[in-house]
């Protein structure tokens, strides 16, 4: 079971982001991560990751309203926001597939170690969210770059909690 942590959580998150409803009422360019072991494979993976930024550009273009000319400007900036997110989800994955393969023996060093893992990566994408609202902005309205950074928050704390509900908590690997 813990060896398909990873592909569940993802498999899940694709199914969650199927429609532009999903937006509005509520995923990144990532390269493949190490082997999750046996049953998921890094291509696997990596499918599932392309899919996921297709579908979450997808979502933003349906609910972002955008001119022509602001989409002219817009989108290579979102491509470059996307691939700096990439790094940061390849760590995050990483912390992932430690976590499902070292459940079942994980010491206390080991489970605080991907607990401050966890938390950088949080901060990171924090951080990458503030540095890229001014240069949004500069191409976007205030309201478009607001509503850019709730749609990008929105999908990605969807994500989030699919991954987080496919997870097992660390006490329940006794």
């Amino acid at each position: 079971m813990r060896n398909k942590f990873v592909l569940f959580a993802l498999a899940g998150t694709l199914l969650l982001t199927g429609s532009a409803a999903f937006a509005q009422s509520g995923p990144s360019t990532q390269s493949a991560p190490a082997s999750s072991g046996p049953g998921v494979s890094d291509q696997d993976i990596h499918l599932l990751r392309l899919d996921l930024r297709s579908k979450k550009k997808q979502l933003i273009a349906a609910n972002l309203s955008l001119t022509d000319a602001e989409s002219t400007k817009f989108w290579p900036i979102y491509d470059q926001y996307t691939d700096e997110l990439v790094q940061i989800n390849n760590e995050k994955y990483k912390v992932i597939k430690e976590y499902a393969s070292n459940w079942g023996t994980m010491t206390d060093a080991q489970a605080l170690d991907l607990t401050r893992r966890s938390l950088d990566v949080d901060a990171k994408v924090t951080a990458l969210r503030n540095k890229y609202v001014p240069i949004i902005n500069k191409v976007l309205p205030g309201t478009k770059t607001a509503t850019f950074f709730q749609l990008e928050r929105r999908i990605g704390m969807m994500i989030d909690l699919q991954l987080a509900s496919q997870l097992p908590l660390v006490q329940d690997q006794n």
